[in-house]
């Protein structure tokens, strides 16, 4: 899989702009503030629909304007996928595939495959449970678009039972209808939780030895699934918190709710791992993920390095270059020093500045 090109306009900063990368490692540099991260965010979104930050659609676009649009290309299996996206202020953004307008944003997921690593996902081990689900959530979308489809149903139901939950401190009448929604938000949450659960299981097999590796075959990283109810027991624990439920008008049992844990040698090392350790476990993971993504779809993915590298000292650094020596990759940083006295060959270089961007290289 390769990202050949990009072209954006109105796009954040970036009034007119258009990119063609190389199929090896490209790199991104200027001062911050200049929108070198605002490109990866438009990949992303070409990839996903989704900002990576979580910014709303009408965010994406440059101040002033009432529309943006970005076209990527895409090579996967030798054939060239454009992928274009009209993103607007007050609508669902729209979006084509070689021009074909596309109904459901789903059938977008699949064509690029993007891992993205930022220094905030160094933080995923120690960050709240939200992060750790987000990050499940985005691999299994862009790997299975039948979790996908569970996963969107199973928002949407829960979303009403809470507006529901609400709405009965009102109109006690309604509370018959409950056991509608509930019946509807087992069957999607069983599906998530087992797919979720297979998920951690196949990555397993894989962090193991990239983290033996990484830490010179010192530590041996587990990841656990921790669901906030079993698939057997959701149906009898909805029912039993319903009152509290109720009360708070919200749900309170589901796998809206679970997390992710990681141990060394039995330690959890969300509570009790050094930061060191916080981040070689979580370098382990994206490096995982790679590994599971060739796996899955016989290619690989495209890597996106949003400033990462400052963030890691030499040891770490050597590791992550070393590892991605056979992969399209896009890398930001302020400066080139620490590429030129470094490890791995360049084949593109791009100056950007202010929302311009000059090829160097």
């Amino acid at each position: 899989m390769i990202l050949k090109s990009i072209a954006l306009n109105h796009f954040r900063n970036y009034t007119d702009m258009y990119l063609e990368f190389d199929k090896g490692t490209n790199i991104l540099y200027g001062d911050n503030a200049q929108g070198k991260t605002n490109i990866l965010e438009a990949v992303y979104v070409s990839g996903t629909t989704k900002s990576h930050k979580g910014s709303k659609d009408k965010e994406l676009i440059q101040f002033g304007e009432e529309e943006s649009h970005i076209r990527t290309v895409v090579m996967r299996d030798g054939l060239d996928y454009q992928i274009d996206m009209h993103i607007k202020k007050n609508k669902p953004k729209g979006i084509a595939i070689n021009k074909m307008p596309i109904k459901k944003a789903s059938e977008l997921f699949g064509i690029l495959n993007i891992v993205f690593f930022s220094p905030e996902d160094l933080n995923i081990i120690k960050d709240g449970p939200s992060e750790r689900r987000r990050f499940l959530d985005m691999e299994l979308s862009q790997l299975d678009k039948i979790y996908l489809y569970y996963l969107t149903k199973y928002n949407k139901i829960l979303n009403q039972r809470n507006k529901l939950l609400k709405d009965i401190s009102f109109k006690p009448e309604l509370a018959d209808t409950l056991s509608v929604w509930d019946m509807q938000l087992v069957g999607f949450g069983r599906k998530i939780i087992e797919a979720r659960k297979k998920f951690i299981e196949r990555l397993n097999d894989i962090i193991l030895q990239i983290h033996k590796n990484l830490s010179g075959g010192k530590e041996e990283l587990i990841l656990c699934y921790e669901p906030n109810v079993n698939e057997e027991d959701m149906e009898q624990e909805l029912l039993k918190n319903q009152a509290r439920d109720l009360k708070f008008g919200m749900t309170s049992i589901g796998p809206h709710r679970d997390d992710m844990c990681f141990t060394i040698h039995g330690v959890d090392i969300r509570k009790f791992g050094s930061q060191g350790q916080q981040r070689s476990c979580a370098l382990s993971l994206k490096l995982s993920e790679i590994e599971l993504v060739k796996q899955s779809i016989r290619e690989t993915p495209v890597l996106i390095l949003d400033d990462v590298l400052s963030e890691l000292d030499s040891n770490r650094q050597n590791f992550l270059l070393n590892s991605i020596h056979d992969i399209q990759t896009v890398i930001t940083c302020t400066g080139l020093d620490e590429f030129v006295k470094n490890r791995f060959e360049i084949n593109k270089v791009f100056r950007v500045i202010d929302g311009t961007v000059s090829d160097e290289m």
